[in-house]
């Protein structure tokens, strides 16, 4: 059966929350009055007590997992083109307890299964006790009805029991383990397809500034207030459970507009780019700086053999444009336009066990990867604190433009290809309706170079000098290290 069209979305009434049997400010002892397995697989059960973090995990990705339909799309092909072979790998992490309680073995039923089995929700993450592995869901769950939290100090309620746990804790380091469990995939075949923990464990955010997953994707309150209802309840700093990233809801569902300002907020905060002129008489060449220097991974990360990230580069003299790279009409795929030389691209690109380039990432054998470093080091006398910052000259092949009197920059991102779209509809996965939904995004503000607003910088390794507009602050500074292709296809 084909997943598409069916969509799914829960709208909870305020009177739900108030209705709950065993209700939020009763003040029996909590073991005989504790919710059953049953109803705390339910998030809407969790909603009666706490209203603020079910609303924020409603419009989040989390809860869309299993009702996303590019993903109900690229797992009803995998299934079809493997004679079901892939079994649970997209699910398990799409739909951990639909999995573990035996209602799906390869997620193509998800749209026959109540609510509280899709997604990942309340109940698989705060049941969570141990990580076995560090990838592709590799989350051990206890078979109690104690929900796990950061607070050794729990008020004792009437829903449920409590516990503290490392595991949900963003202020420990191993927070990130539970997160990145399902944040790291890697295939049958053995690829690494996504290696977002993977990265981060290796960055300095990990290694000496101590931020973790959560300390990014779930941000705390200004203030303290109660994170649940009912008598006793204490005031406390609430930490945000949309975990925002990257990624959209593409059909209707609830917090749309929030989750695409949070999404912005998150990519003009990844990034710091400089675009600079080095005049040679009456011609010139371009650079463009790119440092990845808050993303606390790669850049891109995630999903990144889907993930189109690209340099839009104009410069134009009176009035005319001399030289142009990675313009592209919103809506078209930036891999299937025009011959561009000069683009600045970055993604994944991933190959099955034949050596053929495949959008299905389940089939991935190997990867060709162009990402932009993450930071290892906040040393700058380090020869590693330069790998994050990488630069391109335009033209690419050492010609020279016109000198121009502006210079316009823009880094731009699609979430999933339309390139990956346009194949999914093709084979008949995938609504065009869907296609529709995705946005071109941008990162960060355009950078415009004029020379009159250029600060002159030289660089030492070369004698060159340079003319440069800064997005924001931050020093000039030549990568001693060329932007390189990560290829696992080969020895």
């Amino acid at each position: 059966m084909s997943p598409r069209g069916v969509i799914v979305v829960v709208v909870v009434s305020p009177a739900l929350f108030a209705a709950a049997v065993g209700g939020c400010s009763e003040s029996a002892p909590e073991a005989s009055t504790s919710f059953g397995r049953e109803e705390l697989l339910d998030p809407v059960t969790c909603g009666r007590c706490h209203e603020d973090h079910f609303r924020d995990w409603s419009g989040s990705m989390h809860a869309y997992a299993a009702d996303d339909p590019v993903f109900l799309a690229m797992n009803a092909r995998l299934q079809r083109e493997t004679a079901g072979a892939m079994g649970n790998f997209c699910v398990k992490c799409h739909a951990p307890m639909a999995v573990r309680d035996g209602k799906t073995t390869d997620g193509l039923n998800l749209a026959e299964l109540e609510p509280k089995f899709r997604g990942v929700t309340c109940f698989f993450c705060h049941s969570v006790d141990g990580v076995e592995e560090l990838h592709n869901n590799g989350l051990t769950s206890a078979s109690d009805t104690t929900m796990r939290g950061p607070f050794s100090d729990a008020v004792p309620n009437p829903a449920h029991r409590s516990a503290r746990s490392a595991l949900h804790d963003q202020r420990v380091l191993d927070s990130s383990n539970m997160c990145g469990s399902c944040h790291d995939i890697v295939t049958p075949a053995g690829a690494h397809i996504e290696r977002t923990f993977a990265e981060w464990k290796d960055s300095l955010f990990a290694t000496e500034t101590g931020q973790t997953c959560g300390s990014c994707h779930m941000k705390p309150s200004a203030g303290q207030q109660p994170i649940a209802s009912g008598a006793g309840s204490v005031t406390r700093t609430m930490h945000s459970h949309t975990f925002a990233g990257i990624d959209r809801a593409l059909s209707p569902w609830p917090l749309r507009d929030e989750q695409k300002r949070e999404i912005q907020d998150f990519l003009d905060a990844s990034l710091q780019a400089s675009l600079c002129v080095n005049r040679r008489g009456p011609s010139a060449q371009l650079r463009v700086i790119l440092d990845n220097v808050f993303a606390g991974h790669a850049f891109p990360s995630g999903a990144t053999a889907d993930r189109r990230v690209w340099v839009e580069l104009v410069a134009k003299k009176d009035g005319q444009i001399v030289y142009q790279s990675g313009v592209v009409e919103d809506g078209k795929a930036v891999t299937e336009g025009p011959s561009d030389p000069d683009l600045w691209l970055l993604r994944d690109v991933v190959f099955d066990s034949a050596g053929r380039e495949t959008h299905q990432f389940g089939l991935a054998a190997c990867y060709e990867s162009r990402l932009l470093p993450f930071p290892v080091t906040a040393n700058a006398l380090d020869p590693r604190f330069y790998q994050r910052n990488i630069f391109r000259e335009f033209p690419a092949d050492g010609s020279l433009v016109p000198y121009p009197d502006t210079v316009t920059m823009r880094v731009r991102v699609v979430p999933v290809g339309f390139d990956v779209l346009d194949d999914l509809i093709a084979t008949g996965d995938l609504e065009p309706a869907v296609r529709e939904q995705m946005e071109v995004m941008q990162v960060g503000p355009e950078v415009m170079w004029t020379q009159q607003a250029a600060t002159p910088l030289l660089e030492q390794a070369t004698g060159l000098l340079y003319e440069c507009v800064t997005q924001t602050n931050q020093d000039f500074a030549a990568n001693k290290y060329p932007p390189s292709t990560t290829n696992t296809c080969t020895p």
